[in-house]
């Protein structure tokens, strides 16, 4: 915008905003257009929301959002953090349905065997998968073992964007994870949906990934992370 825009839109006098403008300027959060006269936000807007997201001491959550997922989906939601070779549930809402997922709050996963362990896995190079997991230990009959089939697999999570399990820590127990974000694109958090596989079937992922996703964008949002649109 131009100064005499901004003077208007301010009710402020030309001299003020100019004076305001070049402070402003000199801490790199706007940039002038020497050819067009105006001023537009710069890279130091983002400097700023870092270090007010940083002051914070750990990601930002909302347990209404979660709730309010845990009403959509009708299953459990659970908040899962990275811990070394596993996840670390931190936070759980449990779902309306008569018949709901244990308490997992305080307990460490797999990454492996875990919708959110695997995305957090699908983050990490190659080099660093096989520092954190030397060996894949089996829990079920459809816990993933193989070298090539997990990185099979986290290619498939990084493409979609979301993680699935079913069955693979827990037999009967299926969930669905999602990535929640910071102002650089670092996944903070996972946001889980889990519950028996009977409800969370392959028919019903792309219904949850949706409201999952949802959730997810806005505590990305109240993380710093950009909204999309």
């Amino acid at each position: 915008m131009r100064v005499s825009d901004i003077a208007s839109n301010l009710d402020l006098h030309k001299s003020t905003v100019s004076r305001l403008l070049a402070t402003l300027e000199a801490r790199g959060l706007v940039a002038k257009n020497e050819t067009r006269g105006s001023y537009s936000l710069s890279d130091g807007i983002l400097q700023l929301a870092a270090g007010a997201t940083r002051r914070r001491g750990g990601p930002v959550l909302d347990r209404q959002i979660c709730e309010e997922l845990a009403e959509a989906v009708g299953e459990t939601i659970v908040v899962t953090i990275l811990d070394g070779d596993a996840v670390l549930s931190i936070d759980q809402v449990t779902g309306p349905a008569p018949i709901s997922a244990i308490n997992w709050i305080g307990q460490r996963s797999p990454l492996h065997a875990t919708s959110s362990g695997k995305l957090f896995l699908a983050e990490e190079s190659p080099e660093s998968v096989t520092r954190l997991l030397p060996t894949l230990a089996r829990y079920t009959d459809r816990t993933i073992t193989d070298p090539q089939a997990l990185a099979t697999e986290l290619a498939a999570v990084r493409d979609q964007g979301f993680a699935v399990v079913h069955g693979e820590r827990t037999p009967g127990l299926s969930a669905v994870s999602v990535p929640v974000r910071d102002l650089e694109g670092r996944m903070l958090v996972a946001l889980t949906v889990s519950g028996p596989s009977t409800r969370i079937a392959p028919q019903a992922v792309p219904t949850i990934v949706t409201h999952a996703r949802a959730a997810a964008a806005r505590l990305s949002e109240r993380n710093g992370h950009p909204k999309r649109g």
